[in-house]
């Protein structure tokens, strides 16, 4: 797949989910909560261990996400209700997160 393939073309925040229309006409859809979970900011990993330094159990099962910021050509900012806003989510990290049978390779 080249990157313009990777790239996405369309997303919608939805009342407990988004969904991401990506140039190749494949669409995947995550939770809100799934994507605060594997947040990759120095807050939720440590940057030298890369141990994780989020307990999942501080995140609400209601969490939601209010907007997104474009960063660059390569990656969204997702800005939670829990006042989380400091995650990139490259589009590479988002690709790898769609639980699609397609994208697992089931």
């Amino acid at each position: 797949m080249t990157s313009k393939q990777k790239r996405p073309q369309n997303i919608l925040l939805l009342e407990d989910k988004v969904s991401i229309e990506w140039q190749d006409n494949h669409t995947s859809e995550y939770s809100a909560r799934d994507l605060r979970l594997a947040c990759k900011c120095a807050g939720c990993i440590d940057e030298w261990t890369q141990r994780p330094m989020l307990d999942p159990i501080t995140i609400p099962s209601q969490v939601e996400i209010l907007d997104y910021l474009p960063i660059g050509n390569y990656a969204y900012q997702f800005l939670f209700n829990d006042e989380h806003y400091t995650g990139i989510y490259t589009f590479d990290l988002l690709r790898s997160l769609c639980n699609c049978s397609s994208c697992q390779g089931i």
